[in-house]
């Protein structure tokens, strides 16, 4: 029967991968600019998505395997498992773990990074007049990759030699929780501290970006509803643009026998006249395929569905409010909870050793543990509204480096180079989220699930703690349990293991992350509040200019040609590729003449 819960535990978790992998590419297939979509970003972007998403919800996996051990009802280990069968599991979740955990590693260091660069290596001019071969093309994208390379190398080194958990003189180290935290593996060291940095680095990212999409993307689906139809729409943009040509006419027809052409006054109207003319052919022209106008009949059949589920969507935007409040006030009792009750403050990262504020997102999480996978369900809504805020935030402020916006990530307008940058800020932001659902949304279910231990005094010597006919005595485990039975029994989750073996080992890491969380709730709430009282309006001008914006280059969208034209400085010489378009150009001018 054990071994049966554990296939099926797998399986559900097997099944859930090929969802993500689905949720991937409607993301990335979304997002992506048509005209520029590339098979090898696209590719790398679904595939670590995917990957990092598993990350995270293997965590309730991990909890569910390690409760498939214990009988939360009396308190005891199920009948016929042994110390070892619980071994054998925590060595394949490590296993997965350590494989995830680098692997997520290793595509946002170096992957990712590698596919930006081989990506701005492609020069289409070049390739089609045989100048540039794929041999070319690899190794221009890999010189700048080694940069990433060395940085990984670096960080690996300095996790394998830095000193850990100096001030090990505190009671709560006296503890047996503790004391399997403090890690003396010099590899897992290394790992510990590359991924307790990664971590941080997205933990300062999911504060701007999450706290922003989690108030806006409710707020965004109550006030989606257009304030005016496209039929409409297209109905006054053609009564704009009508009366636009007619006084463009009334003002040609001024300069019929005029030798010195139209005054300045009337002549400045007129090119007014004909910018405004532009916009409004493309509005027009955008209000006709919101219509559904000279497109198929699915298309005009979703567009129709679209309209009339609009109240759904409205109900939808409410619920996902009262669900982020949930949130926001769960996160908000366990980081009081922590900053007032920890056994250890600020030299293990502020771990709560035992729940003392009631957290409701962690009860709900709890209760429906004893039954998998209704868990599973919830965590999986959870981590994909978290991952969805992400989106949302990052849509809605941009790619940015201080107040420079470097790309902007929309609907079908979204190119490779942003997706990319995109992707590796998810899974930095993942990362986060990770830490945030495991240390400050749900602790104890994160750590202990719905494990429990009886705590009834024992008769003899040797023998196994019964609450059968004590019910208040079985108690909930936790990490200052110090009772024989609650050794025996409470296994904790070798996620939770980790993050607060990174916390210990590495203290400030887990500092940075838990008063981050604080900043959080403020931008929270700031922009919660904001958006309620915000009038929505109809964006013209950003529809305006879709149409043009496709063309337009990032800051950054060139950054291959930007470092190949400073090597051309320094060493003085242009590049073959470079003098060939060049002396193909004065061809063909040379022939147009």
């Amino acid at each position: 029967m054990a071994l049966i819960q554990i296939a099926l535990i797998w399986v559900v978790y097997a099944v859930v991968i090929v969802l993500l992998a689905a949720v991937a590419s409607i993301f990335v297939y979304l997002y992506q600019a048509p005209r520029e979509r590339s098979i090898a970003v696209t590719i790398v972007s679904i595939f670590t998505l995917t990957a990092l998403l598993a990350t995270v919800l293997l965590l309730p996996v991990d909890v569910a395997l390690v409760s498939s051990t214990t009988s939360s009802r009396h308190g005891t280990r199920k009948e016929g498992v042994t110390q070892q069968d619980v071994d054998n599991i925590l060595k394949t979740l490590k296993i997965v773990y350590y494989s995830l955990y680098s692997l997520d590693a290793l595509l946002c260091l170096v992957v990712v990074p590698f596919t930006y660069f081989w990506y701005e290596e492609y020069d289409e001019v070049a390739t089609e007049e045989g100048n540039q071969s794929f041999g070319q093309r690899f190794w221009g994208g890999f010189k700048y990759t080694i940069a990433f390379i060395f940085f990984v190398v670096v960080i690996f080194l300095v996790g394998f030699f830095v000193p850990v958990a100096k001030d090990r003189k505190g009671g709560h180290y006296d503890l047996d929780y503790f004391k399997n935290l403090l890690t003396e593996n010099h590899g897992e060291r290394a790992l510990t501290f590359a991924l307790g940095l990664l971590i941080t680095i997205g933990t300062l990212i999911y504060v701007l970006y999450t706290s922003a999409g989690l108030a806006l993307l409710p707020t965004a689906l109550i006030k989606s509803a257009p304030a005016i139809s496209a039929p409409s729409l297209g109905a006054t943009t053609s009564s704009q643009l009508e009366r636009n040509r007619e006084r463009q006419r009334q003002l040609e027809g001024r300069n019929n026998g005029r030798q010195d052409g139209l005054p300045a006054k009337d002549q400045r109207e007129l090119d007014a006249l004909v910018r405004e003319e532009r916009t409004l052919v493309r509005r027009e022209r955008l209000a006709a395929e919101n219509s559904g106008e000279g497109q198929g009949w699915l298309m005009k059949t979703w567009i129709k569905i679209e309209a009339i589920f609009r109240p759904i969507k409205l109900l939808g935007g409410l619920f996902l409010m009262l669900v982020s409040l949930f949130i926001w006030v769960s996160m908000l009792l366990t980081g009081i909870d922590k900053a007032k009750n920890s056994i250890c403050k600020t030299h293990c990262g502020y771990i709560l050793a035992h729940i003392n504020i009631f957290n409701p997102m962690n009860w709900v999480l709890v209760k429906s543990a004893k039954i998998f996978p209704i868990d599973y369900v919830i965590f999986l809504l959870l981590v994909m509204f978290f991952f969805a805020s992400s989106v949302v935030g990052i849509a809605a402020i941009g790619i940015r480096f201080l107040w420079l916006r470097i790309f902007q990530i929309r609907k079908g307008h979204t190119s490779p180079q942003a997706l990319l940058m995109a992707t590796v800020m998810l899974t930095l932001i993942s990362l986060a989220i990770n830490y945030s659902v495991a240390m400050i949304v749900a602790p104890q279910y994160s750590h202990y699930g719905p494990q429990t231990f009886c705590d009834h005094p024992l008769r003899h010597a040797g023998e196994q703690p019964d609450c059968s006919d004590h019910p208040n005595h079985i108690r909930p485990c936790s990490e200052l349990s110090e009772n024989p039975a609650a050794r025996n029994v409470c296994t904790p989750s070798v996620g939770s293991t980790f993050l607060d073996r990174i916390t210990v080992n590495f203290s400030y890491f887990g500092v940075v992350d838990f008063w981050a969380q604080f900043v959080f709730l403020a931008i929270f709430l700031i922009i919660f509040i904001t958006a309620l009282f915000r009038v929505p309006k109809l964006d013209e001008f950003q529809a305006d200019q879709d149409a043009e914006e496709d063309e337009e280059e990032g800051l950054l969208a060139s950054t291959g040609r930007r470092f190949g034209a400073t090597w051309q400085d320094i060493t003085g010489r242009a590049s073959k590729s470079t003098a060939n378009r060049t002396n193909g150009r004065s061809v063909a001018d040379e022939d147009g003449v």
